[in-house]
């Protein structure tokens, strides 16, 4: 029995094929707090009895090759351990295969791991993914497909940012100084003055809806941003995405409904509008996009969710 390769051709149904455990880890990633504890997470792959080859990657574009290269030679599974960074870019490797995916949480933000049912405890994740490794045992997981206007053709896990967030990221990373964090809490204050509603065309599977806001998140996850719940009812097994919409809110009243963010409660907020679509399209002008926290297309860009995009190692 075969199943549909979302790639265009066919996988295995059910199991894991024979091959190796292709390992991508990110040793800068949580400021490095979790460094020490790479030999304890290979040890516990490799006890499975499996290969286990550790990817050499120096930089963003390094990993994706390397994930994409290892998938081609025939790795039976991949492991990411860093945080949502490290994990969005292995997914471009595994997305639409029957290659076993397993993210190890050792990052700042952790959010695809977290919400797909994984500990955050790096070794109690490692030790999860070994178990279902062992036992050949995988489980479909929906991911988001982003589609740029210029043809190009991506993936994501968790959440997609295409408003005040994504401004921000977008000005902490032009921003040469300061370093750290306070880049990033200088870029908000930056982008605070410059607040305005813009407008946004959305289509929800055909339907269209026109916007005013300040933010506008796409998740097939519930978190971003290290436990942000800004799509707090989104399930990756649903088959669907949330499109949370915060409408026309001014600087004091933006800054007062972030705190509820955590928690999931913005959504009850007046100005937040929430909807649930298969397909997504989004536009605006002058807004990139960032996915699972990386910089990705700038609108207009379709988002569709795929049905079990990607097999979980847990």
């Amino acid at each position: 029995m075969t199943a549909h390769d979302l790639r265009g051709g066919t996988v295995p149904a059910g199991g894991l094929a024979d091959g190796p455990v292709a390992v991508l880890a990110n040793p800068t990633a949580g400021r490095g707090r979790h460094r020490d504890l790479l030999p304890a997470i290979l040890d516990r792959l490799s006890a499975t009895g499996r290969d286990v080859r550790l990817l050499a990657a120096d930089s963003a574009a390094q990993s994706r090759a390397a994930c994409a290269a290892a998938v081609a030679e025939g790795a039976a599974a991949l492991v990411a351990v860093g945080g949502d960074g490290t994990v969005h870019q292995a997914l471009q490797a595994v997305a639409g295969t029957d290659v076993g995916f397993g993210p190890v949480p050792a990052g700042t933000g952790n959010d695809f791991a977290v919400d797909t049912g994984f500990p955050a405890e790096p070794l109690a994740a490692a030790q999860a993914v070994a178990d279902a490794l062992a036992a050949g045992r995988t489980r479909p997981v929906d991911l988001a497909r982003l589609s740029a206007a210029d043809g190009t053709v991506s993936w994501y896990g968790a959440v997609l940012a295409a408003g005040f967030d994504a401004i921000v990221n977008e000005r902490a990373n032009r921003m040469r100084w300061p370093r750290g964090p306070r880049r990033y809490d200088l870029a908000i204050v930056v982008e605070l003055a410059r607040l305005r509603p813009r407008r946004y065309t959305l289509r929800l599977d055909g339907r269209p809806v026109d916007v005013d806001a300040v933010l506008v998140a796409v998740g097939n996850c519930a978190s971003y941003g290290g436990g942000m719940r800004i799509c707090p009812a989104a399930d990756p097994t649903d088959g669907l995405l949330d499109v949370v919409v915060g409408g026309r809110f001014s600087r004091p009243a933006l800054m007062r409904v972030k705190p509820s963010i955590y928690r999931g409660s913005h959504v009850l907020h007046p100005l937040v509008t929430t909807y649930r679509a298969r397909t997504v399209e989004l536009a605006a002008e002058g807004i990139t996009t960032y996915a699972d926290g990386e910089r990705s297309a700038a609108l207009p860009v379709t988002i569709t969710a795929v049905p079990g995009a990607v097999r979980l190692l847990g």
